[in-house]
């Protein structure tokens, strides 16, 4: 028989598969739910980790109640869970892209200096918890500049044409926005490019512009883009997008309109439950409805990759509490399990396992058990989905998984677990510092006095930094 080989999954899909897993637990789905039915839409933005930075009273000294009162029924359909579903992520950790100004509505088209509705995300150095902060951006009165590395929107990664991405009113709009309808491809050119629903939203944008059908931009590397034009013989066609036939220079190519990340490309759920990488019942529930009446969404997720139910990543290895981990210890099988919040020897007594743990302190081998207990709490099975959890900034989850292992009156010792705990702990101090103002800047910008400095890994670079920088590849678009 042949050989069959079997098409790699991308690289991409991986990512926004461990997103799906981490990100945005099912506890932060539920408790910002039940806040925002409730009308609490502060208290949903606490659970989804998303601080807000707006005074709607100096809103409405300032604007007038007009503006006020559409701010405050925007944050009142906002759902800031499914904000954090649909943020824009890097690779290859899928973490939120760092140092962003993301517009969510605008309340003047017509003038690019009118206030907006805006998430940010803070730089790298300070990213640690995964927090997001709302703000109301003013181009004459933001005070960002010298605190965040990009205060002014960016206008490839704008939600404001993509309300459904956010706002809980709209949600059902996904399942003809995402370019669902489309026809998906799996060789040749990128599925995730759908370039038959780009027509659609480039006359969308150009409308919110408020220019004429025309040319425009499309992003499709790091270093390439395709510049398109709007056509339709009147407006009893559809448009189509062609090609231009001349090139314009440069600089007219940068002042064209951009079409949105968001519309570019198609919906991540929809490509992941197309190949099977995640079950419809683990997706947000303002995304599962959407999607519910597409064919693809139901059944298809079927496989290895979906066999883990709601709730649960594929590769959790938390144990529940009750379960015994069982060692070869003095030529007997013996249990290791918890008792009184701690992880203990079971049948071993109180009063030899104090002397074993004496003789352990002391340099001694000690016996089989407590060296499985000890190295249960140095570097356990599951201290990759731990720092996971952390890395997305989700503390509790990843306390919970800590907790199953060693018990609630766990006493960590010295190793990887108790260090990335630790790390944890440092980051989310390096980001109080940074919202507070009291370090604006990359910390290693003290050792050249250029606060646009760009740390490298060299000497001048202080340790921690360095390793941190130094364990994971540079932060790339999750494209």
């Amino acid at each position: 028989m042949a050989p069959h080989f079997v098409e790699p999954i991308p690289a991409r899909l991986l990512m926004w598969q461990r997103v799906r897993d981490y990100a945005v637990p099912p506890s932060m789905i539920e408790n910002a739910t039940a806040r925002r039915a409730a009308g609490d839409w502060a208290g949903a933005c606490a659970v989804a980790r998303i601080d807000v930075d707006l005074d709607l009273r100096a809103v409405r000294d300032s604007h007038g109640t007009d503006l006020a009162t559409r701010i405050r029924a925007d944050l009142r359909r906002l759902a800031p869970e499914l904000l954090r579903w649909n943020m824009p992520r890097i690779a290859p950790d899928g973490r939120l892209r760092p140092g962003l100004t993301l517009s969510l509505a605008r309340y003047d088209a017509q003038d690019p200096a009118a206030p907006q509705l805006v998430v940010r995300t803070p730089p790298a150095w300070a990213d640690a918890g995964q927090r997001m902060s709302l703000v109301l951006w003013e181009d004459s009165r933001d005070s960002a500049p010298e605190h965040h590395p990009h205060p002014h929107p960016d206008r490839r990664f704008r939600l404001d044409l993509h309300r459904h991405l956010w706002d809980a009113t709209r949600s059902a709009e996904l399942a003809q926005r995402c370019g669902a309808d489309a026809p998906y491809r799996t060789a040749g050119r990128d599925p995730s490019w759908p370039p038959g629903h780009w027509a659609h939203e480039a006359e969308l944008l150009l409308r919110a512009e408020g220019l004429p059908r025309g040319a425009l931009t499309v992003r499709l590397g790091a270093r390439s883009h395709s510049v398109l034009e709007l056509l339709a013989p009147d407006d009893s066609h559809a448009p189509v997008l062609r090609p231009v036939r001349e090139m314009p220079p440069p600089q007219q190519i940068a002042a064209l309109p951009l079409l949105p990340e968001a519309a570019a490309r198609r919906h991540p759920d929809l490509e992941l439950l197309r190949a099977g990488l995640l079950p419809a019942e683990r997706l947000h529930p303002l995304v599962a409805a959407a999607l519910s009446t597409l064919p693809v969404a139901v059944g298809s997720a079927s496989g290895p990759a979906a066999e883990p139910g709601p709730g649960r990543p594929a590769d959790d290895p938390a144990p529940r509490a009750t379960d015994p981990h069982r060692v070869e210890c003095l030529g007997e099988v013996h249990r290791i399990a918890l008792r009184n919040g701690t992880l203990t020897a079971v049948d071993h007594p109180p009063t030899q396992l104090a002397r074993e743990e004496l003789l352990m302190a002391l340099g001694g081998p000690g016996l089989p058990c407590l060296r499985a207990i000890d190295t249960v709490h140095r570097s356990p099975e599951a201290l990759p989905a731990v720092r996971e959890r952390l890395g997305h900034g989700d503390v509790t989850g990843a306390l919970a998984v800590v907790e199953g292992l060693l018990g609630p009156g766990a006493v960590l010792r010295e190793g990887p677990l108790r260090e990335a705990l630790e790390a944890a702990v440092a980051g989310r101090l390096g980001h109080g510092l940074f919202r507070s103002g009291l370090v604006p800047v990359h910390p290693a910008a003290a050792a050249t006095g250029d606060p646009g400095y760009r740390p490298r890994l060299d000497r001048r670079l202080p340790q921690e930094l360095r390793r941190k920088r130094g364990s994971r590849t540079r932060p790339r678009t999750g494209l």
